[in-house]
């Protein structure tokens, strides 16, 4: 799959997540082979771009060996949207992403994420004033199926964004008022595949191998995006990849290798925020590691309690020391 002049390795991406999909975590991903990364939602709005926050997001600098680097974008006014993306592809961005999918009050209540949806023509002049201010950098769109059930204008959506310059379309397979609740519409998804003739990307779900190959039996897409399947299982995307080219599951990693990955993990977090706000913010990770981690309770409401990087560090070493043998992860 391209997206303009840039070849994805893989087609297995991953999806920005505000919060989640920081420099560290986005590195370990491509680790295993995630296609593409993103940078976290940034808001359009450059005068709030001088918190700790937003310059983390937009220093491109702190991430190097993203290629290509993606930076996506959320607001509600063409000018501001287009402002945004110049100053990001002057930062280096190398394809602008604009959000249309967040579902998070706090960002529909601005009129912007998947709000966006119920306003066709606002969408066509964003995505017209971004498209322009890009120039020769490629824009993406993610968006979900609609803005509700009733309402579900995704192909309305799909066909104004191919018309408007949008090189690749990510698709979460659910309305704005589905938040992440039922299944994803991957047939939906299909439908719009079937309106446009640039890349569909679908989203929504795909938490295993199987149902990977499922989704892109069922959706007819170019490539998956995978956003909570990856929390706590960076390495999905070496699995994903194995059994589209094999038909076949890889064998699950060894708990000492699931120790090393955190152990890395911890260590790039503390080093890429410090050792106060690493510590917080690898709490989240580790609960998330947990989930597929047998007899792992204890350690879990242990080490999210802690305040020091090194207890964070002995924790994690002293939980794997523990365990009988080189069992494999929890199924």
């Amino acid at each position: 799959m391209r997206i303009g002049p840039y070849k994805l390795a893989s087609p297995f991406l991953l999806a920005p997540m505000a919060g989640i999909t920081d420099v560290p975590f986005r590195r370990l991903c491509r680790r295993f082979g995630a296609g593409m990364t993103s940078s976290e939602m940034t808001t359009a709005d450059i005068g709030l771009w001088h918190t700790a926050k937003s310059r983390r997001r937009l220093d491109l600098d702190l991430d190097p060996d993203a290629e290509p680097r993606v930076v996506q974008i959320a607001g509600s006014e063409p000018e501001k949207m287009a402002l945004a993306a110049r100053l990001c592809i002057d930062r280096g961005a190398q394809i602008i992403d604009i959000n249309m999918g967040c579902p998070a009050r706090k960002v529909c209540n601005r009129l912007a994420g998947s709000a966006l949806l119920k306003d066709e023509k606002r969408v066509a002049d964003i995505l017209r004033a971004v498209v322009a201010a890009a120039a020769a950098v490629p824009v993406t769109l993610k968006m979900r199926t609609g803005w509700d059930p009733q309402h579900r204008n995704g192909i309305e959506i799909a066909r104004i964004a191919e018309c408007s310059g949008i090189e690749a379309l990510a698709v979460h397979g659910r309305t704005r008022a589905c938040k992440y609740r039922g299944n994803a519409e991957y047939r939906t998804i299909a439908q719009i595949k079937e309106t446009v003739s640039i890349p569909v990307i679908a989203n929504g779900d795909i938490r295993t191998p199987e149902k990977s190959l499922e989704v892109f039996r069922l959706s007819s897409a170019d490539a998956l995006m995978i956003g909570r399947g990856a929390q706590g299982r960076p390495w999905i995307f070496r699995e994903l990849d194995h059994m589209m080219k094999t038909g076949e599951t890889i064998p699950p990693l060894a708990k000492s290798e699931v120790r090393d990955i955190m152990l890395d993990h911890l260590s790039d977090l503390y080093q890429f925020y410090g050792d106060t706000t690493g510590v917080r913010v690898a709490r989240k990770h580790l609960t998330w590691y947990c989930a597929d981690l047998k007899n792992s309770d204890e350690f879990r409401s242990r080490v999210v309690r802690v305040d020091s990087a090194s207890e964070q560090i002995r924790l994690t070493r002293e939980f794997f020391s523990q365990q009988a043998g080189d069992l494999s992860m929890a199924a």
